[in-house]
């Protein structure tokens, strides 16, 4: 998932990073969005993908890991975000109006933050620079979330996230995908290539795209993504409720349970697919983060067993679209750096690796080793940050 920036350390609280509440901050939100972008840095920099063990990898096709299961996390925790931020910055006194502009500007910066990473440190060739990216997908569901948010209500919320669902099965299914035929008559459903998604992918970005004929963050399966930062979003209103806390847990642990089954029975008509972002997916993931969140609340917010353990989660949690763009940053710097090994050029990325790493373990430990060295060095930066109360906000 590879996809400048102002510098404040109390001002423009971001909706994505900054979370109130009357008696306080959702400590639970901020340690699932640190554990999330903990897994998020482990999964994206392996020593050695192919030799990665299966669930730091991510499903080839059709089907998911657990690797699969971190961005929707994240997009997810982007909804929850919002329902808090919004309300607390509506109750401060500003308008409709104000909050769209801060919106717009604030997706245009997430968006032009991925286009920068897409092409760091020396890729930046207009014929084949990357347009999609995790960060652009983030931007563009976080800005139609928020205009739904500040104009409509959660009834209006549920249906979109609903027909969004719906709407992208029907194209999936049953619109012939020009050249190839008919899905589940001519040609598979969801062939890899030979569907609606890649097609118009293909026709209006090709040269552009993250795997050569299609891309995991493409045009048209941003309409399921918007499902997913819209659960986030009904999860944060049902957070804000008058219920008390313990209902609110065992309400999303419940709920939680009720979408893996659901996403789980309907995969077998619409599969599980991350590249694809289906709709069974949408509601699978979505249930997951329910269960992980709610687990987080129970411990953090309901019953208050929070305390040193909670603190090297938080310097991610606190800090996550800045750890985010630093450890691909950071990586892209490592692949884009050469050095000779052997008597040929090799990446700085594989030659730290093959001399350190790879000598002193099987190939799947080894390459296990190098990610959580590269997740701590990424988190010793964010703790500097933290402990001085710096906070990139975007």
């Amino acid at each position: 998932m590879r996809s400048g920036v102002s510098l404040e350390t109390s001002t423009l609280a971001t909706d994505i990073e900054s979370i109130s509440q009357s008696a306080g901050r959702l400590l639970s939100l901020d340690i699932f969005r640190g554990i999330t972008i903990a897994a998020m840095i482990l999964v994206n920099d392996p020593g050695d993908g192919a030799s990665s063990y299966w669930p730091l990898r991510h499903a080839t096709w059709n089907g998911w890991t657990p690797t699969d299961l971190v961005f929707p996390f994240f997009l997810f925790i982007v909804g929850v975000a919002m329902a808090f931020s919004f309300s607390s910055r509506l109750r401060r006194g500003a308008n409709r109006v104000e909050l769209l502009k801060h919106v717009c500007v604030r997706g245009m910066a997430l968006f032009a933050m991925g286009m920068f990473l897409n092409g760091f440190p020396n890729h930046y060739h207009l014929d084949h620079w990357r347009i999609y990216g995790v960060l652009q997908r983030i931007a563009i569901c976080y800005v139609i979330t928020a205009v739904l948010e500040l104009w409509a209500g959660w009834r209006t919320h549920l249906a979109v996230a609903v027909a969004c669902m719906a709407a992208y099965w029907l194209l999936m299914r049953y619109v012939p995908v020009p050249g190839f035929g008919v899905p589940m008559h001519d040609i598979p459903l969801l062939d890899p290539d030979r569907n609606l998604v890649a097609w118009l992918d293909r026709k209006l970005l090709m040269g552009h795209l993250y795997e050569g004929t299609r891309d995991p963050e493409g045009l048209l399966s941003t309409i399921p993504a918007l499902a997913t930062c819209l659960a986030g979003l009904l999860t944060g209103k049902w957070l804000k409720s008058a219920k008390t806390p313990e209902n609110k847990a065992i309400g999303m642990a419940a709920v939680g349970l009720a979408a893996i089954a659901l996403g789980r029975t309907l995969d077998l008509w619409f599969p599980i697919n991350k590249k694809l972002w289906t709709s069974s997916y949408v509601i699978f993931t979505a249930g997951l983060a329910l269960v992980g969140l709610a687990v987080c609340y129970w411990i953090a917010d309901v019953k208050r067993h929070h305390g040193s353990w909670t603190k090297p989660i938080l310097v991610f949690g606190k800090n996550a679209i800045a750890a985010y763009f630093f450890s691909e940053a950071l990586a892209g710097v490592l692949h884009a750096l050469h050095v000779a090994r052997a008597g040929a050029p090799i990446s700085l990325q594989g030659y730290l690796y093959f001399r350190l790493f790879a000598p002193f373990g099987s190939p799947a430990n080894a390459s296990l080793a190098y990610a959580l060295v590269f997740v701590g060095l990424c988190w010793a930066v964010m703790a500097v940050l933290y402990r001085r109360g710096i906070f990139l906000k975007f």
